[in-house]
């Protein structure tokens, strides 16, 4: 990673810990406990998951270690909390982890209404549909009709919603 986006990365990690005086109280609270406690998802290949020896890996994992370098000079110092997308904001919420860097859309609605400081942006991505090839879909909205499974508590079940609205029922929110 070049040094230019590094320090990026960490004066906006570091102005989302130290931005008010909840946020200074954790980073107090984090330097008294010596360690980092990181939310990350369950397991999302290249963002974070475990490898074979079931040590923590991928960008997410790296923007931890980053962040407790930071803090302590030490990338190690990080206690990594595996959280499903219904786990991620209670868990911030209740102080059960000091930062969460997960796959999490930034919403005005969650911006608003769940008393937590969204830091930045460190990657941006699309939402689309997988199909068997045979079917020869070309557009989501040949799907009409169809059963359409989304992951509870993202933003993808809403955004399903909205593009089949007659089919409510075909919509099936599940958890991972």
């Amino acid at each position: 990673m070049n040094s230019k986006l590094l320090t990026a990365l960490l004066g906006m990690t570091i102005a989302g810990l130290a931005g008010g005086a909840a946020s200074a109280q954790t980073l107090d609270t984090v330097k008294e406990r010596g360690q980092l406690r990181c939310g990350v998802n369950t397991g999302l290949p290249g963002f974070a998951s475990q490898n074979d020896q079931g040590a923590w890996q991928g960008l997410d994992v790296d923007y931890c270690k980053a962040v407790a370098a930071a803090v302590f000079g030490d990338a190690s110092k990080v206690q990594y909390s595996p959280l499903s997308a219904v786990q991620r904001f209670p868990a911030l919420q209740n102080n059960e982890i000091d930062m969460l860097a997960r796959n999490t859309t930034w919403t005005m609605d969650r911006d608003t209404t769940l008393g937590l400081a969204f830091a930045g942006v460190n990657y941006y991505d699309g939402q689309g549909f997988m199909v068997k090839k045979d079917l020869g879909v070309s557009s989501a909205l040949e799907l009409s009709g169809a059963t359409v499974c989304v992951q509870s508590g993202t933003t993808t079940e809403p955004q399903s919603r909205r593009l089949f609205p007659h089919q409510q029922h075909g919509i099936q929110p599940g958890r991972h």
